[in-house]
């Protein structure tokens, strides 16, 4: 699509990537905490910080999120990138800016010498997983999250 771009997030997006992350949180029925938003902003602007932020724009207009970061891969004595959300705008739905996210996130692992980019999402996400299908691999692998002890 003309007038799509995808780029990293600047000082100046704090506004509208706090509409598309609140609209994240939404989808995944999670609480507006004020004190996670100015954390999660807090590391996206800071270089030092692992977590990165790309922004879709449509026309100049931000319309899609994906926040990432390294990880080791012990296995493989490798790195890769892990996006850890991904969310474009109902409204911009079917412009092609989660896929423009995917592809920069492919081009950056070249890149940085990554060997792959990985994500996991929830299994009822089908609207999602009908394009992850088209663009990358299921893996086999199974999650699990255990708990800090007390």
């Amino acid at each position: 699509m003309s007038g799509l771009a995808v780029r990293f997030a600047t000082d100046g997006d704090r506004d509208a990537w706090e509409s598309l992350y609140r609209g994240y949180r939404d989808f995944y029925e999670k609480p507006h905490d004020p004190a996670v938003f100015d954390t999660v902003w807090a590391w996206l602007m800071d270089p030092a910080h692992e977590t990165r932020c790309l922004i879709a724009e449509v026309d100049g207009r931000p319309v899609g999120l994906g926040h990432f970061r390294r990880f080791a891969r012990p296995i493989d004595g490798g790195q890769g990138l892990y996006l850890d959300d991904l969310f474009t705008a109902p409204a911009a739905r079917g412009t092609g800016a989660a896929s423009a996210i995917l592809h920069r996130l492919a081009e950056i692992a070249r890149d940085e010498g990554a060997a792959l980019v990985r994500w996991i999402t929830a299994e009822n996400n089908t609207t999602a997983r009908s394009l992850y299908d088209r663009l990358a691999a299921q893996t086999p692998w199974v999650t699990y999250d255990l708990r800090p002890a007390d």
